[in-house]
């Protein structure tokens, strides 16, 4: 590539500086004459701008003096393909399109991060990003997220960038809804539970991923594992998110014939109480945690241990030190088509001719000491197939 490099600078070199126009290079005209040593104006250019020096005619010049013109030449060429190419480097990192992505939660929230390494393991090195957090799970209150949701439009306003992608329900209720509908600012969302029907999506301006639990393939193992299963219980945190995965979960348990009990909580202790007064059901299954505030992972597990004699199963990847099986979304798929489809728009796709999809992946997790502490017998090719907690 260096030496096709040297060639074309070269060439373009040549035709600045030897006789050709030099308003073909313009203001660097001088510059790529002085860097390879060829004649401007028919004069060969050494050094700095120092002493000039008529060039002989061909014919006449010595032998010598011609190779060690050309050597000299040729390393000015090198010289000033390396400044080429640090000029297109340097061009393009000037030029990247800017990238805000929004999560309605916070750091450090395990399916939070899974759709952060999403986004940033596509947009590296194609976007320069920034990212916002609503911080939605630890504060709830709406005028607490109205005031964030200001916050980032403040941030758009100021920082302008190409496009936005946001994560989970919150975002696309106060930010992009009320301010954002039909926009000219593109926006990418991704983890909004079940339906968008309630955000009134697709706007001419927006697409995105749907975030959907595989609950019929969760109740399908309810039933294969458990002769006994016309009784369950549903226990999460008291969020607007686990309304959404309840109601859902109450039409399939209730097509089915299962009787589906629930509690949304609080406080860890309630949670823990809630966990024990479900073992009189036939199976239990584990919303998410997030929205406890005042969660304590060593007392949960603790507890859980001391009090499991039922199947539990959850969707959620961070409550599997709490379930015996786990049916579970990818946080990362949806970070990752989020990214891939905001690169497709900055190449010009519209948003409204990319249909809004559902997630396709998930994980099957068994914790194996929970199974044996409650005696339950797992088939051997779902132990061959799951993710295992030890």
């Amino acid at each position: 590539m260096t030496r096709w490099l040297g060639r074309a600078v070269l060439g373009w070199s040549l035709f600045g500086c030897a006789g050709g126009p030099p308003q073909q290079l313009g203001g660097n005209h001088t510059l790529f004459c002085i860097l390879t040593g060829y004649p401007m104006n028919g004069r060969i250019i050494h050094g700095q701008g120092a002493t000039a020096m008529s060039r002989p005619a061909s014919d006449q010049m010595d032998r010598r003096a011609q190779g060690a013109w050309a050597r000299a030449s040729s390393r000015r060429v090198v010289q000033l393909s390396l400044l080429v190419l640090l000029s297109l480097c340097i061009t393009r990192q000037a030029f990247a399109a800017k990238c805000l992505f929004i999560s309605s939660y916070h750091r450090g929230y395990a399916w939070s991060d899974g759709v952060e390494r999403g986004v940033r393991s596509v947009l590296e090195g194609q976007c320069d990003v920034r990212q916002f957090d609503l911080d939605a799970k630890r504060h709830k209150e709406a005028q607490t997220l109205e005031q964030k949701a200001l916050e980032a439009k403040a941030l758009i306003d100021s920082w302008q960038p190409d496009i936005v992608i946001t994560a989970d329900d919150e975002a696309a209720k106060y930010l992009v809804m009320p301010f954002y509908k039909d926009h000219s600012l593109p926006f990418v969302f991704c983890g909004i539970n079940w339906t968008v029907a309630e955000y009134g999506f697709p706007y001419r301006n927006a697409t995105g991923m749907v975030e959907v639990a595989p609950i019929e393939p969760l109740f399908d193992k309810v039933e294969a594992l458990l002769p006994n299963h016309g009784r369950g219980f549903y226990l999460g945190a008291h969020t607007s998110t686990e309304s959404k995965n309840l109601q859902r979960l109450q039409e399939e348990a209730e097509r089915r014939g299962i009787r589906l009990e629930h509690r949304l909580v609080d406080t860890a202790d309630t949670w823990l109480a809630a966990f024990e007064a479900a073992q009189q059901y036939d199976f239990v299954l584990l919303g998410s945690n997030s929205g406890i505030n005042d969660w304590d992972d060593a007392k949960a597990i603790a507890g859980v241990h001391k009090a499991s004699h039922r199947l539990s199963l959850t969707n959620h990847e961070w409550m599997m030190p709490y379930a015996m099986l786990g049916l579970t979304k990818v946080p990362e798929e949806q970070g990752e088509w989020a990214a891939h489809t905001a690169l497709s728009i900055l190449e010009g796709v519209e948003p409204l001719s990319i249909p809004i999809v559902p997630n396709r992946k998930w994980d099957i997790w068994v914790n194996l000491p929970l199974v044996e502490t409650a005696g339950l017998h797992v088939p051997k090719p779902l132990l061959q197939k799951a993710k295992k907690v030890y």
